[in-house]
């Protein structure tokens, strides 16, 4: 299969805005309004989806299937759309993978960026096109009044400038509830990444949200993670069992994930209770890992703020006194 690099995007360019898991009617209209300037302060024409606002449910409050591929399918057919954005995350985004016309985003290549659930959505499409997507902010991620500056210049670097990009932790983070709050923040000092295995590798990246990722395990829809270097993480949901969660969600991907070149690791939030010692013991138990370049508390996940990632684009790693991470751009 070809791989297929979607274009750069420049100033006037249109970005679209899609919600294949949850409506945009669970975000308040501060937030939205907030995204949407932020965006046209960088330069681009933003505009939405028929259905972005649609909800059938109060289960997963997303639109139907028949509607949220209609959006996607949309967002791609229009020549005047350059990039799309999801609107966020949610549970149920693989609901709609069987529908999509594969063909047409062949067909129309342009970028598609989201994480969390988004995950399934965008390491599908890779599989089933060839085409680069990517793991980075949301269109609700900008509309964060502070701590944005990190997310945005990694957005920049990834969709606007030309050629590799160099991966430097951000000098704090938070894990906050931002949307409920957005004056009351809190940040923390950023320590960087730290080291679990040294080495160097380099490899195409695969992954996003583990959990999710691992949906995909057995269908058309998994990407080839043969000889790949993994950028994963997971959210906080199961909270102190966080450990044990991580542990077997990894060891279900290490069973169709052979020869894994390297893995950088998303930084758990807080509520996970993780530390050094759990995260060394979980990648020191795993035999398939001992000589392989590993990180972790890397600025990707469900922490704020985060990095963007092409899920098919090639990455360098080396892991010495410090953690070097080059992605080809």
């Amino acid at each position: 299969m070809r791989k297929i690099i979607p274009e750069k995007l420049r100033k006037g360019d249109e970005i679209r805005v899609i919600a294949p898991s949850s409506s945009m009617s669970i975000l308040n209209e501060q937030i939205v309004k907030l995204a949407k300037t932020k965006l046209e302060n960088m330069g681009f024409k933003v505009s939405f989806g028929k259905n972005v606002l649609k909800s059938i449910g109060e289960d997963y409050n997303c639109a139907s299937i028949e509607d949220r591929v209609e959006d996607l399918h949309e967002a791609f057919l229009d020549k005047n759309v350059k990039a799309i954005l999801t609107v966020i995350g949610g549970y149920n985004v693989n609901q709609i993978l069987d529908y999509i016309d594969y063909n047409l985003i062949e067909e129309n290549p342009k970028i598609l960026c989201g994480f969390s659930d988004i995950t399934a959505l965008t390491n599908a499409i890779y599989a089933k096109t060839g085409m680069v997507t990517y793991s980075g902010p949301h269109f609700s991620s900008f509309g964060m009044k502070k701590g944005l500056e990190y997310t945005e210049e990694y957005f920049k670097k990834m969709f606007i400038q030309e050629g590799s990009i160099e991966i430097k932790s951000s000098k704090e983070w938070s894990n906050d509830k931002w949307a409920k709050n957005q004056e009351d923040r809190k940040f923390i000092k950023n320590e960087g990444m730290k080291i679990v295995n040294k080495g160097e590798a380099e490899g195409i990246i695969i992954g996003g949200n583990l959990c999710t990722l691992n949906l995909l395990q057995g269908t058309e829809y998994m990407p080839n993670t043969q000889n790949s270097i993994l950028f994963i993480e997971d959210d906080g949901l199961v909270r102190d069992e966080f450990n044990k969660e991580f542990d077997r969600d990894l060891q279900s991907l290490l069973h169709v994930a052979k020869n894994v070149k390297a893995i950088i690791v998303g930084r758990a939030e807080n509520i996970c209770e993780m530390n050094y010692e759990k995260w060394s013991r979980i990648f020191k138990s795993k035999k398939e890992l001992k000589d392989i370049p590993i990180a972790i508390e890397a600025d990707f996940g469900h922490t704020t703020p985060i990095f963007t990632f092409p899920i098919g684009g090639y990455a360098k790693i080396k892991i010495d006194d410090k953690v070097e991470i080059k992605i080809e751009n």
